[in-house]
């Protein structure tokens, strides 16, 4: 289906800059989301932080359901026969 690996591939956009932003946490003790949004508990960071924990949850549903397998590319219906 179309539809779950565009998704997939939001969900695991979303994941990647949510682990980027705690990199930068981590390491330099800056919350670029939090720059971002003026604040860690406004409503833009909540929204931002929402986002990436739903993502990830999608992307281990998504796993658990497909068997391990999460496809990001668009396949050619005449490369399926």
């Amino acid at each position: 289906m179309v539809w779950k690996k565009i998704l997939n591939l939001i969900a695991f956009s979303i994941l990647l800059l949510g682990g980027l932003n705690w990199l930068l946490v981590g390491i330099f003790n800056v919350n670029l989301v939090s720059m971002i949004f003026m604040g860690y508990r406004s409503i833009g960071s909540i929204i931002a932080y929402v986002l990436i924990g739903l993502s990830a949850i999608w992307l281990v549903i998504s796993s658990i359901v497909s068997h391990g397998r999460i496809s990001f590319v668009m396949e050619d219906k005449k490369r399926m026969n």
